[in-house]
């Protein structure tokens, strides 16, 4: 039997059964024929961002921010580095805690910029402020590992 890991769309939120030995950098969309990563974080919705937490089977990492916070801004080019260099391994989303303050409630957002990696639809770590771009890929790596 061959194992599989299951990706959502980024663009249409459908869920994609891959082969988990395939490399999933080139991976388009069953429903919607868009690439499965493009290398940026993705822009959700409380909607779509329970829809990715819930059917995705790779760590999501979450950047709860706001368009007027200067350490957000900051942080917007190491997470966007991030994602080019680290997806497909984890999906790199941003959650706009003005436009979806019950989510940022939800997962207990005091200040911004606030990350999260969620595994298995839980927070499996927490980081707040802005970080070290060295720190944060340590970070990354010690709880979203590359496959051995």
């Amino acid at each position: 039997m061959i194992k599989t890991v299951n990706i959502v769309c980024p663009h249409c939120d459908a869920t994609n059964r891959l082969p988990a030995a395939r490399d999933a950098k080139a991976a388009k969309c069953g429903r919607c024929t868009k690439p499965l990563f493009e290398g940026q974080p993705v822009n959700l919705t409380t909607a779509r961002f329970r829809k990715h937490l819930s059917a995705s089977q790779i760590p999501i990492v979450a950047d709860f921010w706001a368009a007027w916070c200067g350490p957000c801004k900051a942080v917007a080019p190491i997470f966007a580095k991030a994602a080019v260099d680290l997806e497909p391994r984890a999906r790199f989303v941003k959650i706009d805690v003005d436009a979806e303050p019950a989510l940022s409630q939800a997962h207990g957002v005091r200040g911004i910029p606030s990350l999260f990696l969620f595994k298995d639809g839980k927070v499996a770590a927490h980081q707040a402020g802005l970080p070290d771009p060295g720190v944060f890929r340590r970070w990354l790596d010690e709880h979203a590992p590359a496959p051995a």
